[in-house]
């Protein structure tokens, strides 16, 4: 039989956990085009080496799931955009904000400088800014249930 302090305990850490997940900006995101409104791919979000990066693992654009970069150079050219690498060592720079110099855009074929932060709102909202030069755009992503 279990006791009801033992009940309590496992639910209080459940949830514990569940908070603290859902506070990360690291998990599985679904991007969505700042212009039409509309889903397009999902990115898993990881830490390795104490930076982030960023791989799609999914693309759910209609008629897009099996995109080849034809317009990117180098190592990506003629490359499915599933797999590929988006967001390359973004530095925590304090209060859950990442920047890095990669965020690539395999439909523009263009490398951009990035911010990125949880909504201090939302929690289940990703803010990812690209910079080019002093232009920027941000996109929301939203939080994919694990």
């Amino acid at each position: 039989m279990i006791k009801p302090f033992n009940c309590i305990l496992f639910a209080f850490l459940f949830f514990t956990i569940q908070l603290i997940q859902s506070q990360s900006v690291f998990g599985t995101w679904k991007t969505i085009d700042d212009r039409t409104g509309k889903p397009k791919a999902i990115i898993d979000i990881y830490e390795k080496d104490g930076l982030m990066y960023g791989k799609v693992i999914e693309i759910v654009e209609e008629g897009k799931e099996n995109f080849i970069c034809e317009k990117c150079e180098g190592d990506r050219k003629d490359k499915p955009v599933l797999g590929m690498h988006i967001i390359e060592e973004a530095e925590h720079v304090g209060d859950g904000v990442y920047k890095g110099d990669t965020l690539f855009d395999p439909q523009q074929a263009m490398t951009f400088r990035c911010k990125i932060w949880l909504n201090p709102d939302n929690h289940d909202e990703l803010k990812v800014r690209g910079y080019l030069a002093f232009i920027y755009r941000t996109q929301t992503w939203q939080r994919v249930d694990g």
